[in-house]
């Protein structure tokens, strides 16, 4: 083994001195042609036409990317065939594949391999001729798109263009995710149609997507509404009428052009066909199949000459006609649970509508929304011969911390014998735990594959950009075999439900924030998310030159600042959940729930009654604390191991100081706090830190309302008042931050949680905290007794940081079915007893618990033999009760806290490698 390792050195010290031999060599060009930047510095792009991965459309796509951001830069550019073509002191590029001869001649000599996994690439320095040349190579195709649009990128945002073609090191990637997508909604004809039908738009952002590795496009369709009642923008909601004239039918969308319709369907042509010559599959999402809308005589549109007797044909034929029409079309998305339009249990109906894909002539991929899903449903879509993959909500429509969560809230839990309508018969009754996660897809012996979707509820209008996170978000969407995720966009939902406004959707009250196109604003997140997900342990590079680019001195402190205020968010999501849905809980713009009036509910239907902020459930209720539950706990001096808002509320103060910190550093060393960029960015790192700081003293606030509750003590009543007036300032710190920056009326949907302004938002702060005072002035002064004194003080001086478990436990690689699974730690502390909570890797079911056998520092338990046999893999963790009288949990989340909390174990001859 050491000789190897003294091998792997060699190789590497000769690779870098070969890479810097080609520096020097473009150092060389450099300075011999100093002072002429155009076209006296050449560069040779080699494509071999008999290299199928080099020759391929989608790779001289990338190579004329790379060709034209050289071009641009005032370099000379020639393509070739062979490297005898280039000239002698020209910069040469090769552009192979990896199985090619002359790349595998080239990787030899560099000493050096590209991965074979698919989607690979690597940029190796090499010679060839006794010249220097460059090898850009992937391991098919895709590969290479990747590796020639990194140069490109490289060059678009290097000092020099040419130097810019040689990597500080070498660089050998592949991903860590088969499948990392991008959707973007259709979901307002008045907000969606101007970039739908944007020629110009469509090409750069597909090459953006194409640049930051994102391998799906998923365009979709139908999402506008989740019921058919009061419907008034109909634009795209049954797709199908809006696209197609299907012979032997005479539906079509009531007041709709056929000329229009015809152009619907031009322009989606257009965009599979520019999707796909970027290497990238066009998925369409077509969620809506129901036509009749209800209690809707405002609807734009209505569709005519379709019958209930007729309707799962005309389905599966238009479906066909479709798939046909539109070739690039590479798998579609479908729900099938009753937001569809179709009550829930319709088996016939789906199945017939998968015919339509079954018989299109081609391969597929059908793409179930996992919501209602059971298992006579995938039976029926597996039937149709085609791919199946299965797309469950990671973290409810919202963004949680970087992990999945261990357990879901009470209300997803099913209840036996429970009924509901039948248009949402299985979704809100047996398969209710399908709601809002993984549910029981994640099977060993599963014949479909898995992508985890990211709903834009906590992250919707804000920048987001958190390189940690994404990086541990990457690792997560592998989760027991998973395949990877979709990020839907930021701005999806924009316009809903007849809501959409014509102009900008980015909702600037100030016009020269607005980009061109709105995606724009959110480059850097999709950066971070596209290079991530496709390699978690990515150089920092690639997002750092365009924050470079952008912000000059200030990148570095901005970056920083950016990532502590993403934190903020996520975190609230999982503590701290009054709804699951992003209609009913905007966090971006937060709907102030109240402290004490429980018949105030508002938009948070979901939340437990009464329906106060201190009884919310943690959307991991599995590993934090319920407000409530906490300040009781305390109170009866019996504390578990989850986590409390107390250290929560730690958590978001830190991240709050540390982006308001790095943001002052960054306005520092901001050469222009004028320009674009840089006023898009510091008002949204303002706000979520504010939200930060506000959540925090809320969450104090509300344990000290409890105590107060539970003890009539006044002091109580006191602290609570000041923490929630701490709360109001820093919720008026930062609507002045969005003050002149966003509209007045920020518009993401119709109700009033999802419109509005910041600082509309003060008023109900305000009766709330009038509420509490009102109940201080009618209560006299009285001693505070000192067991309670101490639990306020203790409220107050909160602090993030848990004592370290000193503990050593080492997983098992895999399990034996139907064995018992023994379970060993090793505590270095004094400890009082262990707890073993564990569970299959099924949100249908709830944990079990163990007590451990204790013997000294050594704990021991097993997992009976029965519950193994399960063909699921085992999650579990632990809680230790020390002799000090503290409940901790191992591994519980790590100081950074973006590490997985519990152990995952895979079955023994497990198809899939977690």
């Amino acid at each position: 083994m050491g000789e190897e390792r003294k091998a792997r050195k060699l190789k590497r010290r000769e690779f870098i001195k070969l890479a810097g031999s080609f520096a020097g060599a473009l150092a060389g060009t450099h300075r011999a042609q100093a002072g002429s930047m155009d076209t006296s510095r050449r560069v040779s792009i080699v494509i071999d036409p008999a290299d199928p991965a080099a020759s391929c459309a989608p790779a001289r796509w990338a190579a004329t990317e790379l060709e034209q951001a050289l071009r641009a830069r005032g370099a000379a550019v020639q393509m070739c065939q062979r490297v005898s073509q280039a000239g002698a002191s020209d910069v040469c590029i090769v552009a192979a594949g990896s199985k090619s001869a002359l790349a595998t001649r080239l990787m030899k000599q560099a000493r050096a391999v590209c991965g074979d996994r698919p989607e690979a690439l690597a940029l190796l320095p090499s010679n060839l001729q006794g010249r220097k040349v460059l090898l850009a190579c992937g391991s098919d195709s895709r590969g290479l798109i990747y590796a020639l649009l990194e140069l490109s990128d490289r060059v678009k945002h290097g000092s020099d263009p040419i130097l810019a073609l040689q990597p500080g090191a070498p660089i050998v990637e592949q991903p860590s995710n088969p499948v990392r997508g991008v959707m973007r909604l259709f979901a307002s004809d008045v907000e969606d149609k101007p970039w739908y039908c944007d020629r110009e738009m469509w090409p750069h952002y597909l090459t953006m997507i194409a640049t930051q590795r994102f391998n799906r496009f998923n365009l979709s369709l139908g999402l506008g509404y989740d019921f058919l009642r009061r419907v008034t923008d109909a634009y795209f909601l049954f797709p199908y009428p809006f696209l197609l004239s299907v012979p032997g039918y005479t539906v079509r969308a009531a007041g709709l052009p056929d000329a229009e319709r015809e152009r619907n369907l031009d322009m989606l042509k257009f965009i599979g066909e520019q999707t796909v010559a970027r290497g990238l599959q066009f998925q369409l999402g077509l969620w809506m199949h129901g036509y009749e809308w209800i209690d809707s005589p405002n609807a734009n549109y209505t569709i005519e000459g379709l019958t209930r007797a007729r309707h799962a044909a005309y389905c599966r034929d238009a479906l066909r006609l479709l798939l046909q029409t539109c070739p690039a079309i590479g798998g579609v998305t479908l729900r099938t649970h009753g937001e569809s339009g179709v009550d829930e249990g319709s088996y016939d109906f789906w199945r017939t509508v998968f015919d339509g894909v079954a018989t299109c002539g081609r391969r597929v991929e059908i793409d179930l929304h996992p919501k209602g899903l059971d298992q006579t449903m995938l039976d029926n879509a597996k039937r149709a011969g085609q791919p199946i993959t299965v797309s469950p909500k990671f973290w409810a429509e919202h963004l949680g911390m970087p992990y999945h969560q261990a357990d879901i809230r009470e209300l997803e839990v099913p209840k036996e014998g429970k009924q509901t309508s039948r248009l949402m018969n299985l979704s809100e009754g047996s398969r209710s735990f399908m709601r809002y996660g993984y549910g029981d897809l994640l099977r060993e012996d599963r014949s479909w594959s898995v992508i985890h979707r990211v709903w834009p509820g906590s992250q919707r209008l804000l920048m987001w950009g958190d390189p940690a996170a994404a990086a541990a978000c990457s690792k997560a969407f592998r989760f027991c075999g998973s395949d990877g995720a979709e990020i839907m966009e930021p701005l999806s939902f924009k316009g809903r439900r007849g809501s959409g406004l014509a102009g900008s959707r980015t909702a600037y009250a100030d016009t020269a924030l607005v980009p061109r196109w709105d995606w724009q604003k959110y480059e850097y997140t999709y950066r971070l998310w596209g290079r991530l997900l496709y390699n978690s342990e990515s150089d920092p590079d690639p997002w750092r030159r365009c924050l470079r680019t952008q912000l000059g001195k200030a990148a570095g402190n901005l970056e920083s600042a950016l990532a502590s205020a993403s934190r903020i968010l996520p975190i609230i999501t999982t503590a701290h959940l009054p709804s699951a849905a992003n209609n009913n809980y905007w966090p971006e713009m937060y709907a102030n729930q109240s402290l004490i009036d429980g018949a105030n509910r508002g938009s948070y239907s979901d939340t437990p009654s009464p329906k106060v902020f201190g009884n919310v459930s943690p959307l991991d209720p599995q590993l934090f604390s319920r407000i409530n539950d906490f300040a009781d706990e305390l109170l009866e001096g019996q504390r578990g191991g989850k986590y409390s808002p107390l250290e929560v509320a730690a958590w978001l103060d830190g991240f709050a100081d540390a982006a308001y910190k790095q943001l002052a550093l960054g306005a520092a060393a901001a050469s222009d706090q004028q320009q674009p960029d840089y006023r898009r960015l510091a008002p949204d790192v303002s706000i979520q830190a504010g939200l930060g700081r506000f959540f925090a003293a809320k969450f104090r606030a509300a344990v000290l309302y409890r105590i107060f509750e539970k003890t009539g003590e006044r002091a109580a009543l006191q602290s609570a008042t000041e923490q929630y007036r701490l709360a109001r300032a820093a919720w008026a710190e930062l609507s002045a931050a969005a003050q002149g920056v966003y509209l007045k009326d920020v518009t993401v949907g119709e109700l009033p949680q999802l419109r509005g302004h910041w600082q509309d938002r003060l008023p109900a702060i305000d009766r709330d905290i009038n509420l509490l005072a009102e109940k201080l002035n009618g209560i006299e002064s009285a001693h505070t007794r000192a067991s309670v004194a101490l639990l306020i003080n203790e409220v107050l001086a909160g602090s993030a940081s848990r004592p370290v478990l000193k503990c050593r436990h080492t997983p098992p690689s895999r399990f034996a079915p139907a064995q018992p699974l023994e379970i060993r730690l090793s505590v270095d502390e004094p400890i009082k007893s262990v707890r073993l909570y564990y569970r299959h890797v099924d949100q249908a079911e709830r944990f079990n618990t163990t007590e451990m056998h204790v013997d000294g520092g050594k704990c021991y338990a097993a997992i009976p033999a029965a519950y193994a046999g399960a063909d699921y893999p085992l999650q579990y963790y632990f809680e230790v009760k020390t002799t000090a009288g503290r409940a901790l949990l191992w591994p519980g989340f790590s100081k950074e806290l973006t590490n997985q909390p519990y152990y995952v174990i895979r079955r023994e001859r497990a198809d899939r490698d977690s």
